[in-house]
Protein backbone atom coordinates (compact mmCIF):
# COMPACT_ATOMS: atom_id res chain seq x y z
CA UNK A 1 0.00 0.00 0.00
CA UNK A 2 1.15 3.36 -1.08
CA UNK A 3 1.44 6.47 1.19
CA UNK A 4 2.75 9.59 0.76
CA UNK A 5 3.99 12.37 3.38
CA UNK A 6 4.47 15.50 2.89
CA UNK A 7 6.67 17.44 5.36
CA UNK A 8 5.82 21.43 4.82
CA UNK A 9 7.89 22.36 8.52
CA UNK A 10 9.42 21.29 11.37
CA UNK A 11 6.11 21.12 13.98
CA UNK A 12 8.43 23.02 16.69
CA UNK A 13 5.37 24.28 18.37
CA UNK A 14 4.34 21.15 20.26
CA UNK A 15 6.62 20.48 22.86
CA UNK A 16 4.16 19.47 25.67
CA UNK A 17 2.84 15.53 25.49
CA UNK A 18 -1.00 15.01 26.03
CA UNK A 19 -1.24 12.57 28.68
CA UNK A 20 -4.33 10.90 30.04
CA UNK A 21 -4.60 13.40 32.95
CA UNK A 22 -4.61 16.20 30.54
CA UNK A 23 -7.34 14.85 28.32
CA UNK A 24 -8.81 13.92 31.73
CA UNK A 25 -8.69 17.33 33.44
CA UNK A 26 -9.48 19.22 29.67
CA UNK A 27 -11.46 22.16 31.38
CA UNK A 28 -8.09 23.35 33.52
CA UNK A 29 -6.85 23.60 29.53
CA UNK A 30 -9.47 25.77 27.95
CA UNK A 31 -7.40 26.98 25.10
CA UNK A 32 -7.06 23.03 23.84
CA UNK A 33 -9.81 21.09 22.36
CA UNK A 34 -8.05 17.26 23.19
CA UNK A 35 -10.72 15.12 22.05
CA UNK A 36 -13.82 14.82 20.05
CA UNK A 37 -16.29 16.26 22.32
CA UNK A 38 -14.06 18.67 24.34
CA UNK A 39 -13.65 16.36 27.16
CA UNK A 40 -14.96 12.51 28.27
CA UNK A 41 -18.68 13.29 29.06
CA UNK A 42 -19.20 14.66 26.15
CA UNK A 43 -20.46 18.34 26.73
CA UNK A 44 -19.33 19.91 23.40
CA UNK A 45 -18.70 23.09 25.77
CA UNK A 46 -16.02 25.59 26.10
CA UNK A 47 -14.97 26.79 29.37
CA UNK A 48 -13.69 30.53 27.45
CA UNK A 49 -16.10 32.89 28.98
CA UNK A 50 -14.39 36.21 26.51
CA UNK A 51 -16.83 36.02 23.70
CA UNK A 52 -20.12 36.85 24.62
CA UNK A 53 -23.51 38.22 23.41
CA UNK A 54 -22.39 42.10 23.81
CA UNK A 55 -18.76 41.47 21.53
CA UNK A 56 -19.86 38.39 19.35
CA UNK A 57 -20.94 40.58 16.22
CA UNK A 58 -17.19 41.60 16.34
CA UNK A 59 -16.06 38.29 15.24
CA UNK A 60 -14.04 38.60 11.96
CA UNK A 61 -11.86 36.08 9.95
CA UNK A 62 -8.01 35.75 11.10
CA UNK A 63 -6.86 33.16 8.70
CA UNK A 64 -8.70 30.73 6.74
CA UNK A 65 -7.08 27.05 4.99
CA UNK A 66 -8.47 25.30 2.48
CA UNK A 67 -8.58 21.74 2.75
CA UNK A 68 -7.61 19.86 -0.31
CA UNK A 69 -10.65 17.39 -1.02
CA UNK A 70 -13.72 17.32 -3.15
CA UNK A 71 -15.07 14.53 -0.52
CA UNK A 72 -17.54 16.13 2.18
CA UNK A 73 -15.76 16.92 5.43
CA UNK A 74 -16.98 15.67 8.95
CA UNK A 75 -14.36 16.71 11.28
CA UNK A 76 -13.52 18.15 14.40
CA UNK A 77 -10.32 19.49 15.02
CA UNK A 78 -8.55 18.69 18.07
CA UNK A 79 -6.19 21.77 19.33
CA UNK A 80 -2.84 21.30 21.89
CA UNK A 81 -0.02 23.41 22.68
CA UNK A 82 -0.92 25.85 19.90
CA UNK A 83 -1.24 23.21 16.93
CA UNK A 84 -4.68 22.11 15.26
CA UNK A 85 -4.83 18.44 13.87
CA UNK A 86 -7.57 18.55 11.48
CA UNK A 87 -8.51 15.02 9.84
CA UNK A 88 -9.26 15.50 5.68
CA UNK A 89 -11.01 12.93 3.79
CA UNK A 90 -10.69 10.10 2.19
CA UNK A 91 -8.29 9.19 5.46
CA UNK A 92 -5.38 12.18 5.70
CA UNK A 93 -4.48 14.36 8.37
CA UNK A 94 -2.97 17.57 8.66
CA UNK A 95 -1.33 19.98 11.79
CA UNK A 96 -1.34 23.59 11.66
CA UNK A 97 -0.25 26.67 13.01
CA UNK A 98 -2.88 27.79 15.64
CA UNK A 99 -1.83 31.70 15.47
CA UNK A 100 -1.46 31.92 11.36
CA UNK A 101 -2.97 28.89 10.29
CA UNK A 102 0.55 27.75 8.43
CA UNK A 103 0.80 23.72 7.46
CA UNK A 104 2.96 22.43 9.53
CA UNK A 105 3.13 18.67 8.29
CA UNK A 106 0.65 16.24 6.51
CA UNK A 107 0.16 12.92 5.82
CA UNK A 108 -1.78 11.93 2.71
CA UNK A 109 -2.81 8.18 2.61
CA UNK A 110 -3.53 6.91 -0.77
CA UNK A 111 -6.66 4.06 -0.92
CA UNK A 112 -7.56 2.32 -3.78
CA UNK A 113 -10.62 3.20 -6.08
CA UNK A 114 -12.76 0.66 -5.04
CA UNK A 115 -14.05 1.79 -0.89
CA UNK A 116 -17.17 0.44 0.36
CA UNK A 117 -18.70 3.20 2.48
CA UNK A 118 -22.76 3.91 1.91
CA UNK A 119 -22.42 7.67 2.92
CA UNK A 120 -19.30 8.96 1.98
CA UNK A 121 -15.64 8.95 1.79
CA UNK A 122 -15.27 10.59 5.48
CA UNK A 123 -13.22 10.98 8.63
CA UNK A 124 -14.53 12.60 11.64
CA UNK A 125 -11.54 13.34 13.53
CA UNK A 126 -8.28 12.28 15.53
CA UNK A 127 -7.29 11.28 19.13
CA UNK A 128 -4.08 12.80 21.05
CA UNK A 129 -2.18 10.49 23.27
CA UNK A 130 1.46 11.41 24.52
CA UNK A 131 3.26 12.27 21.79
CA UNK A 132 1.14 10.67 19.12
CA UNK A 133 -1.98 11.70 16.71
CA UNK A 134 -4.36 8.39 15.85
CA UNK A 135 -6.35 8.65 12.82
CA UNK A 136 -8.68 5.82 11.30
CA UNK A 137 -8.72 5.29 7.66
CA UNK A 138 -11.15 4.44 4.98
CA UNK A 139 -9.90 1.12 4.12
CA UNK A 140 -10.70 -0.18 7.93
CA UNK A 141 -6.37 0.60 9.06
CA UNK A 142 -5.43 2.30 12.71
CA UNK A 143 -2.65 4.60 12.03
CA UNK A 144 -0.34 6.65 14.66
CA UNK A 145 1.44 9.38 13.36
CA UNK A 146 4.41 11.83 15.67
CA UNK A 147 2.55 14.74 16.64
CA UNK A 148 5.43 16.84 15.71
CA UNK A 149 6.51 15.76 12.52
CA UNK A 150 3.57 13.61 11.18
CA UNK A 151 6.17 10.28 10.30
CA UNK A 152 3.96 7.03 10.54
CA UNK A 153 5.00 4.99 13.51
CA UNK A 154 2.83 2.32 13.46
CA UNK A 155 -0.22 0.99 11.34
CA UNK A 156 -2.90 -1.90 12.08
CA UNK A 157 -5.11 -3.24 10.37
CA UNK A 158 -8.80 -3.61 12.11
CA UNK A 159 -10.98 -5.16 9.35
CA UNK A 160 -11.06 -5.96 5.78
CA UNK A 161 -12.17 -3.23 3.81
CA UNK A 162 -13.62 -5.25 0.55
CA UNK A 163 -16.22 -6.67 3.17
CA UNK A 164 -17.77 -3.08 3.60
CA UNK A 165 -15.71 -2.36 6.99
CA UNK A 166 -14.12 1.10 7.49
CA UNK A 167 -13.43 3.40 10.24
CA UNK A 168 -14.82 7.01 10.09
CA UNK A 169 -15.07 7.39 13.53
CA UNK A 170 -12.94 9.57 15.31
CA UNK A 171 -10.66 7.22 17.86
CA UNK A 172 -11.02 8.08 21.97
CA UNK A 173 -8.02 7.93 23.85
CA UNK A 174 -8.19 6.55 27.29
CA UNK A 175 -5.60 5.70 29.91
CA UNK A 176 -2.53 3.92 27.79
CA UNK A 177 -5.94 2.70 25.14
CA UNK A 178 -6.50 3.93 21.89
CA UNK A 179 -10.89 3.28 21.51
CA UNK A 180 -11.99 2.93 17.52
CA UNK A 181 -15.08 1.74 15.92
CA UNK A 182 -16.27 0.48 12.85
CA UNK A 183 -18.31 1.40 9.84
CA UNK A 184 -20.42 -1.24 7.41
CA UNK A 185 -23.85 -1.72 8.83
CA UNK A 186 -25.20 -1.31 5.26
CA UNK A 187 -22.91 -3.79 4.06
CA UNK A 188 -23.85 -6.57 6.47
CA UNK A 189 -21.00 -6.84 8.71
CA UNK A 190 -20.76 -7.64 11.99
CA UNK A 191 -20.16 -4.87 13.99
CA UNK A 192 -18.04 -4.26 16.93
CA UNK A 193 -15.71 -1.73 19.02
CA UNK A 194 -12.47 -2.35 19.86
CA UNK A 195 -9.17 -1.11 21.88
CA UNK A 196 -5.19 -0.95 20.95
CA UNK A 197 -2.36 -0.42 23.04
CA UNK A 198 -1.32 3.41 22.45
CA UNK A 199 2.39 2.47 21.91
CA UNK A 200 2.61 -0.60 19.85
CA UNK A 201 -1.03 -0.85 17.82
CA UNK A 202 -1.47 -4.45 19.25
CA UNK A 203 -5.21 -5.18 19.82
CA UNK A 204 -6.61 -5.13 23.67
CA UNK A 205 -9.95 -5.94 23.46
CA UNK A 206 -12.61 -6.21 21.14
CA UNK A 207 -16.29 -6.03 21.91
CA UNK A 208 -18.75 -7.62 19.26
CA UNK A 209 -22.25 -5.67 18.92
CA UNK A 210 -23.98 -8.71 17.91
CA UNK A 211 -23.55 -11.38 20.43
CA UNK A 212 -22.29 -15.14 18.85
CA UNK A 213 -23.57 -18.22 19.14
CA UNK A 214 -24.35 -19.45 22.79
CA UNK A 215 -23.75 -16.05 23.92
CA UNK A 216 -26.71 -14.31 25.58
CA UNK A 217 -28.59 -12.50 23.24
CA UNK A 218 -28.01 -14.55 20.26
CA UNK A 219 -31.10 -15.93 20.28
CA UNK A 220 -32.42 -12.17 19.70
CA UNK A 221 -31.82 -13.26 15.75
CA UNK A 222 -33.62 -15.95 14.13
CA UNK A 223 -31.31 -18.29 12.24
CA UNK A 224 -27.95 -17.06 11.23
CA UNK A 225 -29.08 -13.34 10.63
CA UNK A 226 -26.74 -12.17 13.21
CA UNK A 227 -23.47 -12.96 11.11
CA UNK A 228 -24.94 -10.29 8.69
CA UNK A 229 -26.63 -7.83 11.45
CA UNK A 230 -24.77 -4.38 11.36
CA UNK A 231 -24.78 -2.44 14.44
CA UNK A 232 -21.61 -0.65 13.87
CA UNK A 233 -20.25 1.66 15.69
CA UNK A 234 -19.35 4.70 13.37
CA UNK A 235 -19.74 7.79 16.14
CA UNK A 236 -17.32 8.69 19.01
CA UNK A 237 -18.74 7.89 22.45
CA UNK A 238 -17.79 9.39 25.92
CA UNK A 239 -16.06 7.96 29.14
CA UNK A 240 -16.50 8.03 32.93
CA UNK A 241 -13.09 8.04 34.80
CA UNK A 242 -14.56 7.55 38.30
CA UNK A 243 -17.07 4.87 36.98
CA UNK A 244 -14.39 3.45 34.45
CA UNK A 245 -16.78 2.70 31.81
CA UNK A 246 -17.01 3.65 28.46
CA UNK A 247 -20.22 4.11 26.15
CA UNK A 248 -20.38 4.07 22.96
CA UNK A 249 -23.82 3.83 20.78
CA UNK A 250 -24.27 1.27 17.76
CA UNK A 251 -26.16 1.45 14.31
CA UNK A 252 -28.98 -0.15 12.75
CA UNK A 253 -29.19 -3.93 12.45
CA UNK A 254 -28.74 -5.38 8.81
CA UNK A 255 -30.87 -5.48 6.43
CA UNK A 256 -31.81 -1.55 7.07
CA UNK A 257 -35.48 -2.26 5.45
CA UNK A 258 -36.51 -6.05 5.78
CA UNK A 259 -36.84 -7.24 9.38
CA UNK A 260 -38.34 -10.49 8.32
CA UNK A 261 -35.39 -12.09 7.51
CA UNK A 262 -33.92 -11.14 11.32
CA UNK A 263 -36.83 -11.62 13.54
CA UNK A 264 -36.37 -10.81 17.29
CA UNK A 265 -35.19 -7.92 18.97
CA UNK A 266 -31.22 -7.90 17.20
CA UNK A 267 -29.15 -6.89 20.28
CA UNK A 268 -27.21 -4.88 20.38
CA UNK A 269 -28.19 -2.73 17.46
CA UNK A 270 -29.80 0.60 17.80
CA UNK A 271 -28.31 0.21 21.69
CA UNK A 272 -25.57 2.34 24.04
CA UNK A 273 -23.32 -0.23 25.24
CA UNK A 274 -21.84 0.14 28.68
CA UNK A 275 -18.18 -0.90 28.71
CA UNK A 276 -15.32 -1.83 30.95
CA UNK A 277 -12.12 0.16 30.04
CA UNK A 278 -9.58 -2.21 31.03
CA UNK A 279 -11.19 -4.94 30.28
CA UNK A 280 -13.33 -4.70 27.43
CA UNK A 281 -16.02 -6.74 29.32
CA UNK A 282 -19.82 -5.29 28.58
CA UNK A 283 -21.38 -4.27 32.30
CA UNK A 284 -24.87 -3.37 31.06
CA UNK A 285 -26.75 -2.13 27.38
CA UNK A 286 -29.92 -0.37 26.18
CA UNK A 287 -31.79 -0.90 23.47
CA UNK A 288 -33.11 2.28 22.18
CA UNK A 289 -35.30 0.87 19.37
CA UNK A 290 -35.57 -3.39 19.53
CA UNK A 291 -35.63 -4.75 15.93
CA UNK A 292 -35.05 -1.33 13.73
CA UNK A 293 -36.73 -1.53 10.51
CA UNK A 294 -36.39 2.57 9.97
CA UNK A 295 -32.49 2.62 9.98
CA UNK A 296 -32.43 5.12 13.01
CA UNK A 297 -29.17 4.40 14.19
CA UNK A 298 -27.93 5.01 17.76
CA UNK A 299 -24.69 6.70 17.11
CA UNK A 300 -25.70 9.61 18.70
CA UNK A 301 -23.07 10.94 20.85
CA UNK A 302 -24.20 9.85 24.36
CA UNK A 303 -23.87 12.79 26.95
CA UNK A 304 -22.80 12.51 30.71
CA UNK A 305 -24.10 14.80 33.12
CA UNK A 306 -25.40 14.65 36.82
CA UNK A 307 -28.93 15.66 37.83
CA UNK A 308 -32.06 14.67 39.67
CA UNK A 309 -34.65 12.37 38.22
CA UNK A 310 -37.64 10.67 40.08
CA UNK A 311 -35.81 12.41 43.53
CA UNK A 312 -32.60 11.21 43.65
CA UNK A 313 -29.70 12.75 41.95
CA UNK A 314 -27.79 10.49 39.42
CA UNK A 315 -25.06 9.92 37.19
CA UNK A 316 -26.62 10.29 34.06
CA UNK A 317 -26.41 9.82 30.31
CA UNK A 318 -28.50 11.75 28.31
CA UNK A 319 -29.16 11.33 24.28
CA UNK A 320 -31.69 12.68 21.80
CA UNK A 321 -31.38 9.84 19.79
CA UNK A 322 -32.41 9.37 16.20
CA UNK A 323 -35.88 7.72 16.88
CA UNK A 324 -37.28 11.33 17.88
CA UNK A 325 -37.20 10.10 21.62
CA UNK A 326 -34.90 11.90 24.19
CA UNK A 327 -33.88 9.84 26.89
CA UNK A 328 -32.39 9.61 30.81
CA UNK A 329 -30.71 6.85 31.60
CA UNK A 330 -28.48 5.69 35.06
CA UNK A 331 -25.22 5.60 33.50
CA UNK A 332 -23.68 3.38 36.35
CA UNK A 333 -26.88 0.53 35.52
CA UNK A 334 -28.33 1.42 32.17
CA UNK A 335 -31.97 2.02 34.35
CA UNK A 336 -34.14 3.66 32.16
CA UNK A 337 -35.37 6.84 33.69
CA UNK A 338 -37.04 9.37 31.25
CA UNK A 339 -38.04 9.11 27.79
CA UNK A 340 -39.85 12.06 25.82
CA UNK A 341 -40.55 12.63 21.92
CA UNK A 342 -38.01 15.80 21.20
CA UNK A 343 -39.56 15.66 17.47
CA UNK A 344 -42.60 14.42 15.97
CA UNK A 345 -42.99 10.51 15.56
CA UNK A 346 -45.74 8.64 14.43
CA UNK A 347 -44.43 5.21 15.15
CA UNK A 348 -45.10 4.42 18.97
CA UNK A 349 -47.41 5.47 21.43
CA UNK A 350 -45.18 6.11 23.96
CA UNK A 351 -42.27 4.27 26.36
CA UNK A 352 -42.97 1.87 28.67
CA UNK A 353 -42.19 1.82 32.29
CA UNK A 354 -38.37 -0.37 31.17
CA UNK A 355 -38.08 2.11 28.03
CA UNK A 356 -38.63 -0.22 25.41
CA UNK A 357 -41.53 1.60 22.68
CA UNK A 358 -45.17 0.28 22.23
CA UNK A 359 -45.16 0.56 18.17
CA UNK A 360 -48.64 2.02 16.67
CA UNK A 361 -49.38 0.03 13.76
CA UNK A 362 -49.52 0.28 10.11
CA UNK A 363 -45.88 1.82 10.75
CA UNK A 364 -43.65 -1.24 8.91
CA UNK A 365 -42.08 -0.68 5.71
CA UNK A 366 -44.23 -1.97 2.65
CA UNK A 367 -43.59 -2.86 -1.06
CA UNK A 368 -46.14 0.66 -1.92
CA UNK A 369 -44.33 2.43 1.04
CA UNK A 370 -45.41 3.39 4.68
CA UNK A 371 -45.17 7.03 5.71
CA UNK A 372 -43.29 7.47 9.15
CA UNK A 373 -42.11 10.29 11.03
CA UNK A 374 -39.40 10.99 11.74
CA UNK A 375 -37.67 10.13 8.20
CA UNK A 376 -34.69 7.42 8.43
CA UNK A 377 -32.07 10.65 8.73
CA UNK A 378 -34.28 10.13 11.79
CA UNK A 379 -34.77 13.27 14.82
CA UNK A 380 -31.33 14.47 14.62
CA UNK A 381 -28.10 12.15 13.53
CA UNK A 382 -24.37 12.21 13.97
CA UNK A 383 -23.35 15.48 13.89
CA UNK A 384 -23.01 16.81 17.98
CA UNK A 385 -25.48 17.89 20.14
CA UNK A 386 -23.80 20.24 23.61
CA UNK A 387 -24.50 20.61 27.16
CA UNK A 388 -24.08 23.78 28.99
CA UNK A 389 -23.14 23.16 32.43
CA UNK A 390 -23.74 27.11 33.26
CA UNK A 391 -27.09 26.89 31.91
CA UNK A 392 -27.93 23.10 32.32
CA UNK A 393 -29.50 22.59 28.84
CA UNK A 394 -29.01 20.23 25.91
CA UNK A 395 -28.66 21.76 22.86
CA UNK A 396 -29.58 19.68 19.65
CA UNK A 397 -30.30 20.49 16.04
CA UNK A 398 -33.06 18.82 15.17
CA UNK A 399 -34.82 17.62 11.71
CA UNK A 400 -38.91 17.37 11.44
CA UNK A 401 -39.20 15.22 8.04
CA UNK A 402 -40.93 12.41 7.54
CA UNK A 403 -40.66 9.44 4.79
CA UNK A 404 -41.87 6.75 2.86
CA UNK A 405 -40.29 3.51 3.88
CA UNK A 406 -40.35 0.45 1.38
CA UNK A 407 -39.29 -3.09 1.74
CA UNK A 408 -37.25 -5.09 -0.79
CA UNK A 409 -35.54 -8.22 -1.33
CA UNK A 410 -32.36 -9.01 1.08
CA UNK A 411 -29.98 -11.14 -0.24
CA UNK A 412 -26.40 -10.56 1.32
CA UNK A 413 -23.15 -10.66 -0.72
CA UNK A 414 -20.44 -9.57 0.87
CA UNK A 415 -19.24 -6.17 0.15
CA UNK A 416 -22.32 -5.48 -1.33
CA UNK A 417 -25.09 -2.81 -0.15
CA UNK A 418 -27.44 -4.86 2.02
CA UNK A 419 -30.44 -2.66 2.21
CA UNK A 420 -33.54 -4.61 2.21
CA UNK A 421 -35.69 -2.01 0.80
CA UNK A 422 -35.49 2.11 0.77
CA UNK A 423 -36.74 5.07 2.42
CA UNK A 424 -37.53 8.18 0.26
CA UNK A 425 -37.80 11.78 2.20
CA UNK A 426 -40.75 13.69 1.48
CA UNK A 427 -40.28 16.76 0.44
CA UNK A 428 -43.37 19.06 2.22
CA UNK A 429 -44.13 22.63 3.84
CA UNK A 430 -44.02 20.48 7.11
CA UNK A 431 -40.74 20.13 6.85
CA UNK A 432 -38.20 22.42 8.69
CA UNK A 433 -34.85 22.22 10.63
CA UNK A 434 -34.09 24.13 14.26
CA UNK A 435 -31.80 23.89 17.31
CA UNK A 436 -33.69 23.18 20.47
CA UNK A 437 -32.85 23.47 24.14
CA UNK A 438 -34.24 20.53 25.95
CA UNK A 439 -34.07 20.10 29.78
CA UNK A 440 -31.73 17.48 30.32
CA UNK A 441 -33.90 15.99 33.85
CA UNK A 442 -37.45 16.41 32.00
CA UNK A 443 -37.04 16.35 28.47
CA UNK A 444 -38.74 19.34 27.70
CA UNK A 445 -38.08 22.17 24.99
CA UNK A 446 -36.78 24.81 26.62
CA UNK A 447 -36.65 27.56 23.61
CA UNK A 448 -36.49 26.70 19.95
CA UNK A 449 -34.95 28.76 17.34
CA UNK A 450 -35.78 27.29 13.95
CA UNK A 451 -34.16 27.49 10.29
CA UNK A 452 -35.37 27.02 6.96
CA UNK A 453 -34.15 23.94 6.41
CA UNK A 454 -32.47 21.32 8.35
CA UNK A 455 -28.98 21.16 9.46
CA UNK A 456 -26.12 18.49 9.51
CA UNK A 457 -24.12 20.82 11.73
CA UNK A 458 -23.01 20.17 15.29
CA UNK A 459 -23.39 22.93 17.73
CA UNK A 460 -21.65 24.25 20.59
CA UNK A 461 -22.29 25.91 23.89
CA UNK A 462 -19.18 28.45 25.56
CA UNK A 463 -18.85 29.66 29.19
CA UNK A 464 -19.91 33.03 27.41
CA UNK A 465 -23.44 32.36 27.14
CA UNK A 466 -23.38 31.50 23.55
CA UNK A 467 -24.58 28.77 21.26
CA UNK A 468 -22.68 28.45 17.76
CA UNK A 469 -24.33 26.64 14.75
CA UNK A 470 -24.86 26.58 11.29
CA UNK A 471 -27.33 26.28 8.55
CA UNK A 472 -26.88 26.40 4.68
CA UNK A 473 -23.40 28.13 4.95
CA UNK A 474 -24.12 30.33 7.78
CA UNK A 475 -22.49 30.42 11.01
CA UNK A 476 -24.63 31.56 13.94
CA UNK A 477 -24.75 32.68 17.48
CA UNK A 478 -27.49 32.36 19.76
CA UNK A 479 -27.89 33.40 23.38
CA UNK A 480 -27.64 30.06 25.16
CA UNK A 481 -29.95 31.08 27.70
CA UNK A 482 -33.13 32.35 25.41
CA UNK A 483 -32.06 31.42 21.40
CA UNK A 484 -31.96 34.67 20.35
CA UNK A 485 -30.28 35.32 17.10
CA UNK A 486 -26.80 37.65 17.97
CA UNK A 487 -24.78 39.32 15.85
CA UNK A 488 -22.13 38.06 14.32
CA UNK A 489 -23.71 35.88 12.00
CA UNK A 490 -21.08 34.81 8.96
CA UNK A 491 -22.09 33.55 5.41
CA UNK A 492 -19.56 31.02 4.07
CA UNK A 493 -19.28 31.38 0.62
CA UNK A 494 -17.10 28.56 -1.94
CA UNK A 495 -14.85 31.18 -3.32
CA UNK A 496 -13.44 31.03 0.35
CA UNK A 497 -14.82 34.47 1.30
CA UNK A 498 -16.56 34.96 4.71
CA UNK A 499 -19.31 38.60 4.70
CA UNK A 500 -21.20 39.95 7.06
CA UNK A 501 -25.00 39.19 7.01
CA UNK A 502 -28.10 41.06 7.94
CA UNK A 503 -28.83 40.02 11.34
CA UNK A 504 -32.32 38.27 11.63
CA UNK A 505 -34.68 39.96 14.38
CA UNK A 506 -35.62 37.40 16.98
CA UNK A 507 -39.18 37.10 18.33
CA UNK A 508 -39.14 38.02 22.28
CA UNK A 509 -41.16 34.87 22.55
CA UNK A 510 -39.20 31.63 23.52
CA UNK A 511 -39.18 30.12 19.94
CA UNK A 512 -37.13 32.45 17.62
CA UNK A 513 -37.80 33.24 13.92
CA UNK A 514 -36.42 31.29 10.80
CA UNK A 515 -32.92 32.45 9.68
CA UNK A 516 -34.76 34.97 6.71
CA UNK A 517 -30.81 35.53 5.54
CA UNK A 518 -30.57 32.03 3.91
CA UNK A 519 -32.47 31.03 0.64
CA UNK A 520 -34.48 27.82 1.32
CA UNK A 521 -32.68 24.91 -0.59
CA UNK A 522 -33.56 21.15 -1.14
CA UNK A 523 -30.79 19.40 0.88
CA UNK A 524 -27.97 20.74 3.01
CA UNK A 525 -25.95 17.29 2.71
CA UNK A 526 -23.29 19.26 0.94
CA UNK A 527 -22.45 21.09 4.33
CA UNK A 528 -22.17 20.85 7.79
CA UNK A 529 -19.84 22.72 10.30
CA UNK A 530 -18.49 21.76 13.67
CA UNK A 531 -17.17 24.62 16.33
CA UNK A 532 -14.06 24.18 18.06
CA UNK A 533 -12.42 26.78 20.90
CA UNK A 534 -9.03 28.26 20.71
CA UNK A 535 -7.65 31.15 22.38
CA UNK A 536 -3.97 32.55 21.03
CA UNK A 537 -4.95 35.70 19.69
CA UNK A 538 -6.07 37.06 23.72
CA UNK A 539 -9.93 38.14 24.00
CA UNK A 540 -10.46 34.63 21.99
CA UNK A 541 -11.31 32.75 19.15
CA UNK A 542 -13.89 30.69 17.22
CA UNK A 543 -12.23 28.08 14.65
CA UNK A 544 -14.93 27.75 12.20
CA UNK A 545 -14.85 24.47 9.71
CA UNK A 546 -17.57 24.59 7.26
CA UNK A 547 -17.87 21.75 4.09
CA UNK A 548 -19.10 23.15 0.91
CA UNK A 549 -19.86 20.12 -1.85
CA UNK A 550 -17.36 21.26 -3.84
CA UNK A 551 -14.38 22.47 -1.83
CA UNK A 552 -14.23 22.55 2.20
CA UNK A 553 -11.75 25.18 4.26
CA UNK A 554 -11.25 25.96 7.95
CA UNK A 555 -11.74 29.67 8.72
CA UNK A 556 -10.92 31.38 12.20
CA UNK A 557 -12.58 34.14 13.67
CA UNK A 558 -11.47 36.15 16.41
CA UNK A 559 -13.34 39.02 18.35
CA UNK A 560 -9.95 41.44 18.05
Amino acid sequence: MNRILCLFAVATLLSAQVNFDRIRNAAKEPESWFTYSGNYSAHRFSPLSEIVPGNVERLKVAWIYQVPSQHRVETTPLVADSVMYISEPPSNLTALDLHTGRTLWTYRRRTGDDMRVCCGQVNRGVALLGDLVYIGTVDAYLVALDARTGIRRWETKVAEYTTGHSVTAAPLAVKDKIVVGIAGGEYGIRGFLDAYDALTGKLAWRVWTIPGSGEPGNDSWSGESWKTGGAPTWVTGAYDPDLNLIYWGTGNPGPDWNGDVRKGDNLYSDSVLAIDADTGKLKWHFQFTPHDIHDWDANQVPVLVDGEIRGERRKLLITANRNAFFYALDRATGQFLLGKPYVRQTWASGLDDRGRPIRLPNTTPTIEGTRVWPAAGGGTNWFSPSYSPNSDLFYVAIRESSAMFHIGEADYRAGVPFYGGMSRTLDTPENFGAIRALRPTTGDTVWEYRLLSSTGAGVLSTAGGLVFGATEGTFFALDAATGKRLGGSKRVVQSAVIRSVTRSAASSTSQSRPDTTSSRSQSTDGHALILCPIRPFGPGQITVTTFPAAASHVYAATTL
